[in-house]
């Protein structure tokens, strides 16, 4: 073999493999995973556990503290549900008045469609629903 030719095919062989581990590198990056979809959501009490134990584990919280603590978070919690049931009436009418502006600009096959759509949705709302973490 000539020496030019064996510089050619070293050349060549770099090349290729090269090709390979930048293939290989865009493979595992394509096919990496950025969500978890077979964990279940937490449960707010789940949320406030952990929280909970961040902060005694932290700012080594004393028992006082913490009952405090427990105390504000009742209370947020309190106040957020409140203000869930003052704003719902609001915002059921806002819904609905998207429903009929949507169901204006349909035909009879697609509202039909549409209201299938819509109660499939609600339902997985309502198995998945787990609320705001429970702070």
């Amino acid at each position: 073999m000539k020496p030019g030719s064996l510089k050619v095919a070293t050349y060549l062989l770099l090349v290729f493999a090269s090709g390979m581990a930048v293939g290989a590198f865009g493979l595992h990056l394509y096919n990496a995973r950025s969500v978890r979809a077979g964990t279940r959501p937490r449960t707010p009490d789940e949320y406030r556990k952990r929280y909970m134990g961040e902060m005694q584990t932290r700012l080594t919280l004393s028992e006082e503290q913490a009952a405090k603590l427990n105390s504000i978070l009742d209370q947020t919690r309190n106040k957020f549900d409140e203000l869930r049931e003052r704003s719902k009436p609001e915002t059921d009418a806002i819904q609905k008045g998207q429903i009929e502006q949507i169901n204006g600009i349909l035909t009879e096959t697609q509202r039909a469609e549409y209201e299938k759509l819509r109660k499939e949705r609600e339902a997985n709302r309502q198995k998945n629903r787990s609320g705001p973490p429970g702070f």
